[in-house]
């Protein structure tokens, strides 16, 4: 199972939110040093979210990512503010492994058939952001349906990836709701990686056992709760 340490970039800066607001956000310095102390300490891949993008701002922050893919050259998966085909593509142009569509995937599905046909479905990642079972939208303020059935959706559009985050436990450091990641590994074939309340090396190994593809660590990672050698360890 890949482990993702997450670089979310607000501002320029790295920071970490707790449950995705905006005024929740600890800042942890320059997003690419972050990334490189955990490439130093074993990791080698990124999950990198530009949330500047998600609240509305695409274009900023953009020539820090850049840099940061050319800099690091591993396995990245970007998602924030990626609101159309033309967006999704300009990214993939610049190297990332595969992209995040989450609130485009809901309102304009083909647009996950479109990027798939032309760059390969292994560089498209549907985003299933999930409140109570139900997919969130809109900075997960608004919801849209059941997260099962979109998962569903998504992969016979041509998605080579999901993101499942669960929303109840997002940023909150108190460990990961197995019950609905086991229903949804069970629902589809394509890999799934799980973002959420990854808190402990125990949420590691329940991941790896339920069949995850990844676990992103975010909020537990930063403030030190979660080892990332324990974490790659335990991932197998």
């Amino acid at each position: 199972m890949r482990i993702f340490p997450a670089v979310d970039i607000l501002g320029g800066r790295c920071v970490q939110l707790v449950q995705g607001k905006r005024e929740s956000a600890t800042a942890y310095g320059d997003p690419l040093s972050c990334a490189h102390r955990w490439l130093n300490a074993g990791a080698d891949a990124l999950h990198v979210v530009n949330l500047d993008g998600a609240f509305g701002e695409s274009a900023k922050n953009a020539e820090l990512i850049r840099a940061l893919v050319k800099d690091t050259g591993v396995e990245i998966e970007l998602g924030g503010g990626i609101r159309s085909v033309e967006d999704g593509g300009r990214w993939l142009e610049t190297g990332v492994t595969r992209i995040i569509l989450s609130t485009l995937a809901i309102q304009q599905p083909e647009s996950i058939r479109t990027l798939a046909q032309e760059f390969g479905s292994e560089r498209v990642m549907a985003g299933v952001d999930a409140r109570g079972g139900l997919v969130a939208i809109h900075g997960w303020q608004e919801t849209a349906g059941d997260y099962i059935g979109w998962a569903k959706t998504f992969e016979q559009l041509g998605a080579g990836f999901l993101l499942y985050t669960n929303v109840d436990v997002e940023g909150l450091q108190k460990g990961i709701a197995a019950g609905p990641v086991r229903q949804l590994i069970g629902n589809v074939r394509i890999p799934v990686v799980v973002a959420g309340g990854v808190s402990g090396r125990a949420d590691v190994a329940t991941l790896r056992e339920a069949g995850a593809y990844g676990a992103v660590l975010g909020s537990a990672l930063y403030s030190g709760k979660i080892n990332l050698s324990e974490a790659l360890e335990e991932s197998g």
